[in-house]
């Protein structure tokens, strides 16, 4: 199973290749390394990330990073953004 460090260390690498991460692209590495008990179910009946390993991320990048939710995917902050954790897009 994939613990937080190596699942963290991996969506930091991904976040500095492309620049942004998108939720759908975690969730499938973690089903393909067998670790689907690092994501959990939303209300939709959707896997999604889960709460240990968004706070593990989160705690690596809270002031550089921000979750775009319509599309559902990290990227860096930019001076355009407003304080907090959500951005626009």
């Amino acid at each position: 199973m994939i613990d937080f460090s190596i699942a963290t260390g991996w969506m930091l690498a991904q976040m500095a290749k492309d620049g942004c991460l998108y939720q759908d692209d975690v969730v499938d590495y973690l089903v393909r390394g067998n670790a689907e008990s690092r994501c959990r179910e939303n209300s939709d009946g959707n896997l999604v990330v889960g709460t240990k390993l968004l706070e593990a991320f989160r705690k690596q990048t809270e002031p550089h990073v921000v979750w775009v939710k319509p599309d559902r995917y990290w990227r860096y902050r930019v001076t355009e953004d407003e304080p907090g954790r959500e951005a626009r897009g």
